[in-house]
């Protein structure tokens, strides 16, 4: 697995989730399938899917706020009803693998960011970009927010 540190803007058009983070391996993807349905609704979507997802600041922090939706291709000034704009320009570490190893590469990613002295912004999403495969398979990009 390679990590790497990067500069990047997310343009997005998504629906807003709450819940508790424990249960967000559930609840993430049932909105995505609800949100996905509309897609056709967005101008200038991508086919890229994505995540952004609050940071779990500590262990008392139990409940958190994500959104799921597609990236899009350029700034818009209306969004269907229900959804949102969001753009997020930030420096992350990345990591890309398989989807099935999506909590190892979460924490290679943190292990990684740390053993590299970069501090993580707690005050920004977390951000997942999702990839299919000619194999059937998916992959996904992780991007923890770091500060400068």
């Amino acid at each position: 697995m390679e990590c790497t540190k990067v500069k990047k803007t997310f343009k997005v058009v998504g629906i807003k989730g709450h819940g508790v983070y424990d249960n967000f391996g559930h609840d993430v993807p049932k909105l995505a399938q609800k949100f996905l349905v509309r897609k056709d609704e967005i101008e200038n979507r991508s086919d890229t899917e994505i995540a952004l997802f609050e940071p779990k600041r500590d262990a008392n922090h139990m409940e958190g706020h994500f959104y799921v939706g597609l990236m899009v291709n350029e700034t818009l000034n209306t969004v269907p009803e229900g959804m949102d704009y969001i753009e997020v320009a930030q420096n992350y570490v990345t990591v890309r693998g398989e989807i099935s190893n999506i909590g190892s590469l979460h924490d290679y990613l943190l292990k990684w960011s740390e053993e590299n002295n970069h501090k993580r912004d707690l005050e920004s999403h977390i951000v997942e970009t999702y990839h299919p495969m000619e194999n059937g398979k998916e992959e996904v990009e992780i991007y923890l927010p770091v500060k400068v």
